[in-house]
């Protein structure tokens, strides 16, 4: 044992059960976010059926199960990366992580064209009454962690792509799984009570 070591009782050096510092500061950002998810999800609640204009939800809204399941499957895929790049089969890991980008990306493309069909072809905009108004604020803060996630996500594969990714570096994109595992799970709420409850 190294001078510098600090052992716990069951012998353990200290760096083997401090965290890591990058999940406590992730986890911390999580925490604080679900917060904010939290208090749109209540104000959307509880202004349903509470717009004295048209149109409502029931009227607008459709189902997006090929959106849903292409960002919940998402999450299977960037935890498949996680494995590759922890074995050092960087092949692997860059396929499945180009492979979580479309997913998320083709989630972020099908909320375009719900919006623009909302927007254009049946007039609801944030203005248009209290549906409209809390419908894009939760769906529009959702979609905004998307492009964050899907902004770091690519950032990653670029790296990838040119080599300077290495196994060494599983630490840091666990944190970055754990962001986007929890755009996944927040998105399980908002479907939820926007598209089942809400209609």
């Amino acid at each position: 044992m190294s001078a510098g070591t600090i052992p716990l009782a069951h012998g353990k050096p200290r760096e083997d059960w401090v965290p890591y510092h990058g999940t406590v500061g992730m986890l911390a950002l999580i925490v604080a976010e679900i917060a904010i998810f939290g208090i749109f999800v209540v104000a959307y609640i509880y202004y349903i059926g509470r717009s004295i204009s048209g149109p409502q939800p029931r009227d607008v809204l459709e189902l997006p199960i090929f959106n849903t399941v292409c960002l919940l499957s998402s999450s299977f895929t960037i935890w498949l990366a996680e494995r590759s790049l922890k074995k050092s089969a960087m092949g692997a890991f860059s396929a499945w992580w180009a492979l979580t980008v479309v997913l998320g990306a083709i989630f972020l493309g099908g909320t375009a064209l719900e919006w623009k069909k909302l927007i254009y072809h049946d007039g609801l905009t944030i203005s248009t009454n209290l549906f409209g108004t809390t419908f894009y604020s939760l769906v529009g803060l959702h979609a905004s962690h998307v492009i964050i996630g899907l902004t770091m996500l690519s950032i990653v594969l670029i790296f990838a792509l040119t080599g300077k990714l290495k196994s060494e570096h599983s630490k840091q994109l666990e944190v970055l799984s754990l962001y986007w595992h929890f755009v996944d799970a927040v998105w399980v709420v908002v479907f939820t009570v926007v598209y089942i409850v809400g209609r």
